[in-house]
């Protein structure tokens, strides 16, 4: 590891240590419910400032190349460790605005001193957006902690349950392609062709997420009836994708991860349903 990637791991170091204590203390397993949430919700902001409007960059040193991927993989921690465990601590023990305020006065710093030792740089982006913008991601964080103690069911409920399979998926469907090359897109959004792929893998891993949660919440007479309506539209996708040209699988292994993995996420999907739709948490189909 060189200079930058120690400062990206000690990042990811800290913050688990700040799950884990949020966890000895809580003793409860909607913490990874929430921190799972707040993967997926903050997947979503990433996103659109980060991979669309080019807000800022990252620079772990991790990932050769393309450079694109190295920034993604550095978005990644910020946004699947170092925010969302924070969110979960603040939550967790219900703090109050002060708290948020100061726990986004950290972020600022810890962004500023990235900035100073260039190992991260604004675009359009501003210090002042961070602190405002943070202390309101907490605040959803509370607010969707709540509706996982106590779950009512309605619209809230199945956003969070959209948000926990989003940010799993995600996860699971990008870093492969980060660190293993095993697919690419080319939509021709960008000139850039790593942030091209990572942007339409985006939106491919979101709508993907929707149809999962779709799919397990349609009461099926045959249980195994999702699985294979699951199995036939994602490899129907995959393959129109390769047709028009905006999907390339770089390996061989590449289309029966892609479909073997929703079938997992089917599964998933399916045990969240009963922890997050429900009251009742011996829920089964």
């Amino acid at each position: 590891m060189n200079f930058n990637t120690y400062w990206y791991f000690g990042l990811l170091i800290v913050s688990l240590l700040l799950l884990g204590f949020t966890y000895i203390k809580k003793r409860s397993t909607q913490i990874f419910y929430l921190y799972l949430t707040m993967i997926g919700y903050g997947y979503i902001i990433e996103t659109t400032i980060f991979n669309f409007l080019g807000s800022y960059n990252y620079y772990p040193h991790i990932v050769k190349y393309p450079s694109f991927y190295d920034n993604n993989l550095g978005a990644f921690f910020s946004n699947a460790f170092a925010l969302p465990a924070a969110a979960t601590f603040i939550a967790a023990f219900q703090l109050k605005w002060g708290w948020m305020f100061l726990f986004s006065g950290i972020f600022v710093g810890i962004e500023w001193l990235f900035i100073k030792i260039n190992i991260y740089s604004h675009n359009w982006w501003k210090l002042l957006y961070t602190g405002l913008g943070i202390p309101f991601y907490f605040a959803m964080g509370k607010l969707f902690y709540k509706r996982i103690q106590f779950p009512v069911k309605g619209f809230i409920q199945y956003l969070i349950h959209f948000l926990i399979v989003s940010g799993i998926y995600g996860s699971a469907h990008i870093l492969p392609i980060i660190f293993l090359k095993n697919r690419v897109y080319q939509p021709g959004w960008f000139v850039d062709q790593g942030r091209d792929s990572i942007a339409f893998a985006a939106i491919f891993y979101l709508c993907a997420s929707l149809l999962f949660c779709l799919i397990v919440n349609i009461h099926w007479k045959t249980k195994w009836t999702k699985y294979i309506l699951t199995t036939f539209i994602m490899l129907i996708a995959t393959l129109i994708l390769m047709q028009v040209g905006l999907l390339y699988s770089l390996v061989w292994w590449d289309t029966v991860y892609s479909i073997g993995l929703s079938l997992l996420m089917i599964k998933i999907a399916q045990a969240l349903k009963g922890k997050i739709l429900y009251q009742n948490k011996s829920f089964k189909e």
